[in-house]
């Protein structure tokens, strides 16, 4: 029994693609968790210890091996920090509920990031968000719920559309705009994806992936070369219905950075990708006042030159 269960572990970790969404987004929701079907292996190897069953451990090789491919990677010590060509960038949904937005506000800027990218930032906390962050980071652009501070100019900002047919209400939860770095122009995008909910009939995400395509189609359109993404896009990079912004965009080469929920974090739905660019090692942040953890990644553009080319600002 432990060795079928351990090629079952190795075909869903190598086909999760083949699961159906058709019934429950059952393939989504397993490419949420997916990471954590290691801890299936561990439990296996150690019923095949105590039952000593050679074929059992012989058989758990297998999935030992898909997911060191998958997620081996992930786990190898961040690479030496190294060019001043870097962008050092934090992502946190902050919370609107979050009691101490100050506090929240000085541990993001003691991280010692070039961007900050918030989202669910609501009245009066963005007062807050703003006087605390005015020293560290003087530039910022907000739009609707959505924000980015930065330590470098920012031109070019404007409104992303993102809003799936099915709401009604007012509801901007994207922005774009250019950051002016010392080495070229980075177009940066902030956005905060629709929650998706698990409940009896599987995960609801329809409006989730509806606005992922749409946010994929703007990330298309991007003429500047170099983009980054930062966001609260409700999702993990093995989630298939994010494949609009993976299949586009350079995701973190190290590390889990599971961000939610703080208490006991167990998803990174909290994402740094980048086009144009490597994202380095990407970790959380100690918790804050909010439900989720900030995380932070190194950025590096692949162009050893300015790049200020691209489409006009505005």
């Amino acid at each position: 029994m432990s060795a079928v269960l351990a090629l079952l572990t190795a075909g869903l970790l190598a086909f999760h693609g083949a699961v159906p969404n058709s019934v429950g987004r059952l393939g989504s929701l397993l490419e949420v968790f997916l990471p954590w079907l290691g801890l299936v292996v561990v439990v296996l190897f150690v019923l095949a210890l105590a039952r000593r069953s050679a074929v059992a451990l012989l058989a758990l090789l297998l999935p030992v091996a898909v997911w060191t491919y998958l997620f081996g990677g992930l786990m190898l010590p961040a690479e030496a920090e190294s060019g001043s060509r870097d962008l050092v960038v934090v992502q946190h949904n902050v919370s609107d509920e979050n009691a101490d937005p100050a506090g929240t506000a000085r541990a993001l800027a003691d991280a010692g990031p070039d961007l900050i990218a918030l989202q669910e930032l609501v009245p009066p906390a963005l007062a807050e968000y703003e006087r605390s962050l005015a020293a560290s980071h003087p530039h910022h652009v907000v739009q609707g719920t959505v924000g980015l501070w930065s330590k470098h100019p920012l031109t070019g900002v404007r409104a992303v559309d993102i809003k799936p047919q099915g709401i009604q209400e007012d509801w901007n939860r994207a922005v774009r705009t250019v950051v002016e770095t010392p080495y070229g122009d980075v177009a940066v995008y902030v956005a905060h994806l629709p929650s998706v909910r698990v409940g009896s009939s599987g995960l609801a995400s329809a409006w989730r992936d509806e606005s992922a395509a749409l946010l994929g189609k703007a990330l298309t359109a991007e003429e500047r070369e170099t983009v980054v993404l930062l966001g609260d896009l409700n999702g993990t990079v093995d989630d298939r219905g994010l494949a609009p912004l993976t299949s586009r965009m350079n995701t973190a080469e190290r590390g889990f950075a599971f961000s939610f929920p703080a208490s006991f974090p167990v998803a990174r739905i909290d994402q740094v990708m980048a086009r144009s660019a490597t994202v380095g090692h990407i970790r959380a942040l100690p918790a804050t006042g909010s439900d989720h953890l900030p995380v932070i990644a190194r950025i590096t553009p692949d162009r050893p030159g300015p790049d200020r080319g691209g489409a006009p600002a505005g």
